[in-house]
């Protein structure tokens, strides 16, 4: 164990940041494709059956917000926190975070399942669903509450990895259970006649083996930090700790959620055909966004290491080589999915009010979704080095403050647009606020720490 971790403290302090960055990063882009790959794949399968059903899938997506929220919550905090410890090689600190993480994350999941499945029919219209979309939206909802718990303790797994700088053996987890769900969502829906509730059934069968693929990293001693009972903490100075540094993704996660109650809510008045076209447009969207996201997580367990190692100035080479990179590749993807609007958006369905809502809002939100990395690596660099509030700020407003707002007032006078135009307008304010953030940040930098 004591070489393992000084061969990986040399790998996370020694090797050139561009090669360190991608080869983090692209792991996890990865994982983050393929998950956001079965996702479409559920809209795109379950479409089939209706337009309502498709609709229903739009709505569920506001529970995955919410398990995501305190899944990534828990696994961005422990992650971090682990990712200094072993950059300042307190191998057996990490243990206690990295268990506390995880046994809290799994209580939250049973916790929001049992209430969800309880009071699923308010629920689901609280989430936004309308009467012909409520029948779908319950199957398809039943099922991504059974699978609670694996989803909010899987993500806490995927991140002590990412962390501990295994990027790959995440991706291994995350995608085997993503390829799963797109090979059985055709068998169960069609094959089996299982309808919407075959596309949830196949997602919950996916999560639950992808977590226990990533848990048996754990069980077969992958990894630096481990996970045991006795390692968890009673106190509640590490869980404050853990939600302290998590609260960033709590709120990006959350907000995500409570912003696509806002969107479906504010669709109704313009039909099922504005509820399915939004609903698509997020889905097309996070796949961009995810490619983004993907190489910022491959940035945060390099910053975190280096921060806590006090090598100063490979977190800024870090940071700045993650935006470029991250705006140029977005930008390639971004620019492809403009020109290609109307065609993603019949792939899910091919009534012309949906394409003409669908096209129309994707191809605003391609306009700035190449400038986004900048406030999306600025959140992580401040969660990841421990900086939480201005993590926060950032955050929120990327995700919820301003869009909510936007969201409620603007449709009311110019109708749709008002919807498509929402999202890409909070995005521009993130960006526009993280800059200032950023250069003052690397201004008080101290100088490296010789070790």
């Amino acid at each position: 164990m004591s070489v393992n971790a000084d061969s990986k403290f040399i790998k996370m302090t020694v090797t050139p940041i561009p090669r360190l960055v991608l080869s983090l990063g692209i792991p996890t882009t990865i994982s983050m494709l393929i998950t956001n790959i079965y996702n479409m794949a559920d809209s795109y399968f379950v479409s089939r059956i209706s337009l309502s059903a498709g609709g229903a899938t739009s709505v569920v997506f506001g529970i995955m917000s919410i398990l995501q929220a305190f899944g990534f919550m828990f696994g961005h905090g422990a992650g971090s926190k682990i990712s200094r410890l072993l950059g300042e090689k307190r191998v057996k600190e990490a243990n206690t975070y990295a268990t506390t993480g995880f046994f809290y994350s799994l209580a939250c999941g049973v916790i929001i399942a049992v209430s969800g499945l309880v009071f699923l029919e308010p629920l689901m219209r609280l989430l936004g669903s309308t009467d012909t979309i409520l029948p779908y939206a319950k199957d398809y909802g039943f099922w991504i509450l059974i699978a609670a718990p694996a989803m909010t303790s899987s993500c806490v797994l995927n991140n002590i990895l990412r962390y501990e700088g295994m990027a790959t053996l995440a991706m291994i987890g995350l995608t085997t259970g993503g390829i799963l769900n797109i090979i059985l969502d055709p068998v169960f829906i069609f094959v089996f006649n299982m309808g919407i509730g075959g596309a949830g059934l196949a997602t919950a069968l996916s999560q639950y083996i992808s977590f226990f693929i990533l848990l048996s990293m754990f069980v077969f001693k992958r990894t630096q930090s481990k996970l045991s009972l006795k390692y968890f903490a009673k106190s509640l100075k590490v869980i404050g700790e853990i939600i302290a540094t998590g609260l960033p993704s709590f709120a990006r996660q959350g907000l995500n959620s409570v912003s696509t109650m806002v969107l479906n809510s504010q669709a109704k008045m313009f039909g099922d055909a504005a509820i399915a076209g939004m609903g698509y447009v997020a889905r097309a969207s996070s796949l961009i966004f995810c490619v983004g996201l993907g190489i910022g997580q491959g940035f945060q367990p390099v910053a975190a290491f280096n921060y806590g190692a006090q090598k100063y100035s490979r977190v800024k080479k870090a940071t700045v080589f993650t935006m470029i990179f991250g705006a140029l590749f977005i930008g390639a993807i971004a620019i492809a999915c403009f020109v290609l609007a109307p065609q993603i958006i019949s792939l899910f369905r091919n009534e012309p009010e949906v394409i003409q809502i669908g096209s129309d809002a994707l191809r605003i939100q391609c306009v700035f979704l190449a400038f986004l990395p900048v406030s999306v690596v600025a959140t992580m660099l401040f969660q990841s080095i421990g900086k939480s509030l201005l993590a926060l700020v950032i955050s929120c407003l990327q995700n919820g403050l301003i869009f909510i707002p936007l969201c409620l007032i603007l449709p009311r006078f110019i109708g749709i647009l008002g919807l498509q135009i929402s999202q890409p307008l909070s995005y521009l304010a993130s960006i526009l606020i993280s800059i200032p953030m950023l250069i003052c940040f690397f201004k008080k930098l101290p100088q490296d720490c010789e070790q």
